[in-house]
């Protein structure tokens, strides 16, 4: 069973409701006022946080690298602009650090970020409840170890990787902390149905096995909600997503992401999940006794049966329904050759204190 960890406002674990996470990322769109509503927007949709990327273009991609990788690929060949481009315009200035926290707030729900600068950590530390590690940085373990040296949890992403550099990745960070959420992620953003081929929900099993006392997550870019939902179903209690109020807008991340309905639908269809996956223990329920009188077979007499009378088995058959005083078939032995202590209607039921 994977242990129970704070973040924010909410306790996360096995026994407790998934945490659902918006990944606003760039669906800022550089605007703050904006940035601020999609907050608002995501906690009435049912988000239990608002989750930002802080970095500068120069601290997270080389314009050179990129320029002389041949072409932009994958979905940033979809791209007008230079990745180095993208990401500048994309960037979340500190600036906004106390307003998104405030925004957070007042919609009530938690604020953290997945810094992708070192640099930045010590100024956003005092504002963010949890850190998050994308996918991308899994490798850079000096990153992992400053962030989980911080007292906060630490969501980890491990898209794009192996099993060994996840091992890795959680040596690090279990020098520090034992509050991780280890995240099963697939790092593509193409929002194509064949990537549902590549999620690898089982992984989370692997994990699970791996990981025992770590919280299990997901971080996914599929459209729809098979994925979530197999997640909950496998263990995750934690779920990031991207968020937006329009998929048509121009940017990076708002295609692959889900907006004000379809998030409030993802959130809706996992409490009933919730309520259906249940202890594992495995009874009666509240809402089926009556069903175990109507629909379970009782011992009943075949022709009427006077007082002293030997039953036979060609007296009896089995039917519905089973009252709970009435005896099942598997106990028709113990009738056979006793004597009728009492007149039996034909089609009553034998009970044990009939016979003699």
């Amino acid at each position: 069973m994977s242990k129970e960890i704070r973040i924010g406002r909410h306790i996360v674990g096995d026994s407790h409701p998934t945490y659902f996470v918006a990944d606003i990322a760039a669906n800022h769109d550089g605007d703050l006022e904006r940035a601020k509503d999609l907050i608002h927007l995501c906690a009435e949709a049912g988000s239990n946080a608002a989750k930002f990327q802080n970095f500068k273009a120069e601290t997270i991609v080389s314009n050179y690298g990129f320029r002389t990788l041949g072409g932009q690929q994958s979905h940033q060949a979809s791209w007008d602009k230079s990745v180095f481009e993208v990401y500048d315009a994309a960037a979340l200035s500190m600036d906004w650090t106390e307003a998104l926290k405030d925004a957070c707030d007042d919609a009530g729900i938690d604020y953290f970020t997945a810094p992708y600068d070192k640099a930045l950590l010590a100024a956003l530390s005092p504002y963010v409840c949890a850190w998050k590690l994308g996918s991308g940085d899994i490798t850079w373990l000096e990153q992992i170890e400053r962030l989980a040296a911080d007292g906060k949890p630490l969501l980890i992403a491990t898209g794009a990787a192996s099993m060994n550099e996840v091992r890795q990745a959680m040596g690090a960070a279990t020098k520090h902390t034992g509050d991780i959420v280890l995240m099963q992620c697939n790092t593509n953003y193409t929002a194509s149905l064949e990537n549902f081929k590549y999620i690898e929900l089982n992984v989370l099993k692997t994990y699970a096995a791996a990981y025992p006392d770590v919280v299990l997550g997901l971080s996914d870019h599929t459209p729809g909600h098979a994925t979530v939902l197999g997640a909950v179903a496998l263990g995750a209690r934690v779920i990031e997503k991207h968020f937006t109020d329009d998929l048509t807008r121009i940017g990076p991340d708002h295609k692959f992401s889900l907006d004000p309905g379809t998030w409030r639908d993802m959130v809706d269809r996992t409490r009933e999940l919730e309520n259906a996956l249940g202890s594992g223990a495995k009874q009666v329920m509240d809402n089926e006794a009556e069903t175990v009188v109507l629909q379970r077979r009782a011992i009943r007499t075949i022709r009427p049966i006077r007082a002293g009378e030997t039953i036979s088995a060609s007296d009896l058959t089995v039917l519905r329904p089973c009252p709970a005083d009435a005896l099942p078939p598997g106990r028709m032995a113990e009738l056979i050759g006793k004597n009728a202590d009492r007149d039996i209607d034909e089609g009553d039921c034998v009970r044990i204190e009939d016979v003699r």
